[in-house]
């Protein structure tokens, strides 16, 4: 993502301490906040795109953290793989069943913390999420969150062709919502995300 990375990091690090603990990192494909695996004690990572798990592959060995990190490709919903904590990475709103994914995060582990964008936010209505984003909070709120703290970033391009090899993928109609940038440089979207820890009921 063009926004800053480094920002967001440090603000999921801030909220919740990964130290000795070994993550479930659902999404985490393309490895952009793969210097997680420092504070934890193990990572597992999920990501059912091929592609995305190779780049995810090649920065942690650019990191030095390959002893760190396994990997499981495919689906969540039917991910085996147990751990202390499991992370949503920007991707609970992909999922077509956000309340399953939330639910099977807390079979696999005792917390789970989703990572995403907000209801909300212009940079989710410029790639035509909203919907999506909506739904899979809704699916959250329904597990009575321990924490949520709210987050704000941007998204940077240099130009309307940068931003539209960005959102091409989400569709047409995320191309017709951004034509207002057409023709302009330094392009800069708010985005509005938020974290939330989720923790299993006692039985």
């Amino acid at each position: 993502m063009a926004a800053d990375v480094a920002s967001i990091l440090k603000n999921l690090l801030e909220f919740y301490d990964f130290s000795g603990k070994h993550m479930l990192a659902v999404g985490a494909g393309g490895g952009q906040f793969a210097a997680y695996g420092r504070e934890a004690r193990t990572v597992t990572a999920v990501e059912r795109n091929p592609a995305a798990m190779e780049s995810l592959r090649a920065a942690v060995f650019r990191l030095g953290l390959s002893d760190r990190f396994a990997y499981w490709s495919g689906d969540f919903s039917v991910c085996p793989v147990t751990a202390d904590v499991v992370l949503f990475e920007f991707c609970l709103h992909e999922m077509d069943d956000p309340s399953g994914a939330a639910s099977r995060a807390l079979r696999l582990a005792p917390e789970a913390i989703v990572l995403d964008h907000d209801p909300g936010s212009p940079w989710i209505y410029y790639g035509a999420e909203d919907d999506k984003v909506d739904r899979s909070w809704q699916a959250v709120a329904a597990y009575s969150p321990i924490r949520r703290t709210d987050y704000f970033a941007e998204q940077r391009f240099a130009d309307f062709a940068e931003l539209e090899a960005k959102v091409r993928p989400q569709g047409p109609e995320s191309l017709r919502r951004i034509e207002p940038f057409r023709g302009r440089r330094g392009i800069v979207i708010p985005m509005a995300y938020a974290a939330a820890l989720l923790r299993r009921s006692p039985t």
